[in-house]
């Protein structure tokens, strides 16, 4: 299976852009929000309700049958495969409560590794561990977790961050299979209708939009336990299951990691107001050029926009096309004044005056580029005016260069 890029892993936009199920989400928008407000409403009796009772049979399923009502439903596969020795859960992770639904299914305690502490830490199930900083420090407090008999087992989640759950894995970090030779997989897949599984948002925030979605299912798949070999490094051991969750949802197994991941949400928040900047009024062909290209060529076609401004007879392909060699303005008008005999010309500057050159080059009336205007103008039409004289005199000047280097005289070029 081809390996999926980035960009595919990830929703960075909550609606759909199918323009049917962006109808149907528009006129289900006034229930999902009653829907919302209601939900919160019972969130904080279920929350209180999971609070009260101790840990046991019953509160798992009375909070799983309140969870329902609040839109997120849990089914689970193959639940005899489930083994009670085992001491480390390794499942793939998709929304900011897989562990919550998981240790619906059967108890469970998943470490809070990076994040707020105390009672927030505490609130969202997680367990806060009492250790001195350091990777190193937390390996060996869950170490001891994992040797003292009668706790929960762990559920660690060595993606480290989450995906959409429909193209592929974050690579697996190796550090948590550091604690115990025997681990038991557990695949998750989870899906929801209308509303996308954002996987930039805030933790609140996803649980508003869970309570505003018709429904989140959790499908949750029991692998049999995996032991470690003879001889297998750790990282080793981590592609391996690796694989097999893969293999189990369907995905694929990537080398991209939370850190890549990172680096490609600073990239897009970055280059987003450069989008917006480069767009200017009234220039349609570039305006077009700008919302489909990448990064880098946001800045060569505002740089083309530049050279159009100077020569307006030269189609905007062309002027990139120079551009994307010399990187530079001054550079790219230069080279298409030395080539207007081969350079394309617009049908707009050639349709009312037919084939002649004159046309296109306009004498060389100005001897030295113009200066700034002396005085800022007081109404628009006078800055225009000022503005366009100005480039009349550097096409002029540009012009009168290329005649001069070449040896040429006027009538020559007309």
């Amino acid at each position: 299976m081809e390996a999926p890029g980035i960009e595919d892993m990830f929703d960075f936009r909550r609606f759909p852009k199918d323009p049917l199920l962006l109808l149907l989400l528009l006129i289900y928008f006034p229930v999902g929000i009653c829907l919302m407000l209601i939900r919160i409403f019972i969130g904080v009796h279920v929350f209180l309700v999971s609070c009260a009772l101790p840990e046991c049979f019953i509160r798992r399923f009375i909070v799983r049958v309140m969870c329902s009502v609040l839109g997120m439903h849990v089914r689970q596969r193959n639940p005899r495969s489930r083994d009670k020795n085992t001491k480390l859960y390794i499942c793939n992770h998709v929304t900011q409560f897989d562990h919550n639904m998981i240790n619906l299914l059967n108890p469970c305690c998943t470490p809070q590794l990076e994040g707020s502490t105390g009672f927030v830490c505490w609130a969202r199930g997680f367990m806060e561990i009492q250790s001195a900083s350091g990777q190193g420090a937390v390996g060996e407090s869950l170490q001891r977790y994992c040797s003292t008999e009668g706790t929960p087992p762990l559920l660690l989640l060595p993606e480290e961050d989450t995906t959409n759950g429909r193209t592929g894995l974050l690579r697996f970090s190796s550090w948590p299979f550091t604690l115990t030779d025997s681990i038991q997989p557990v695949a998750l897949r989870v899906t929801r209708p209308l509303i996308a599984l954002s996987t930039e948002s805030s933790w609140l925030m996803e649980l508003l939009w869970t309570f505003f979605a018709p429904c989140t299912v959790y499908h949750v798949s029991w692998l049999p336990p995996v032991s470690r070999q003879d001889g297998e490094s750790l990282q080793e051991f981590a592609n391996k299951v690796q694989e097999l969750l893969a293999c189990e949802l369907g995905l694929v197994s990537t080398k991209i990691t939370k850190a890549d991941k990172a680096e490609h949400i600073k990239r897009k928040r970055h280059s987003a107001p450069q989008t917006s900047s480069s767009v200017r009024p009234g220039s349609l062909g570039l305006g077009f050029m700008v919302h489909s290209l990448g990064t880098d060529e946001h800045r060569v076609a505002k740089m083309a926009q530049q050279v159009k401004d100077v020569l307006p007879h030269v189609p905007l392909n062309v002027i990139a096309q120079d551009l994307a060699k010399t990187n530079c303005v001054d550079a790219t008008i230069t080279n298409l004044l030395e080539n207007k005999d081969q350079t394309p010309v617009e049908a707009s500057d050639t349709s009312t005056s037919g084939p002649s050159k004159s046309s296109t080059y306009p004498s060389a009336s100005a001897p030295t580029i113009k200066p700034a205007a002396k005085s800022f103008g007081k109404s628009p039409a006078d800055r225009h005016l000022s503005l366009q004289e100005r480039k009349e005199a550097l096409y002029n000047f540009a012009r009168r260069r290329y005649i001069e280097k070449h040896s040429l005289d006027q009538e020559d070029n007309q």
